[in-house]
């Protein structure tokens, strides 16, 4: 069983950064796509970025893409979300999940973390 946990979040102010990690356990970041999602209270879970296995290639929801940027590192067995221009919306729970294949669909991931609350307030 994959197992995945994410770390790095917690209370930052309007316009600040957080760099969140998501720690896999087995070396497979060469296989399984790795993508980040949040869900806010009273809302649905929501796909942020994904980075496939095999290539490294990534794919960005519209509403993050020019804040946030999704990287990793195979040695580590880890991938990293940074989070920049961190707005009040941005508060929710963060989570990283596995897929077979890169998506935002959060129906396409296999195994979850069990997330990290990110707070964006002054």
């Amino acid at each position: 069983q994959l197992q995945l946990v994410e770390s790095g979040g917690g209370l930052v102010q309007p316009g600040g950064s957080l760099n969140l990690s998501c720690v896999v356990s087995q070396r497979t970041l060469d296989y399984y796509s790795i993508g980040w999602f949040r869900q806010a209270p009273g809302k649905e879970r929501e796909g942020l970025s994904c980075i496939k296995g095999t290539d490294g290639s990534t794919e960005y929801a519209d509403s993050v893409k020019d804040r946030f940027t999704i990287s990793k590192n195979n040695a580590k067995n880890t991938v990293y979300l940074q989070l920049n221009s961190l707005r009040p919306d941005d508060t929710a729970v963060y989570y990283c999940a596995a897929a077979h294949w890169k998506s935002l669909r959060p129906g396409d991931f296999v195994s979850w973390g069990q997330g990290t609350q990110v707070t964006v307030s002054s």
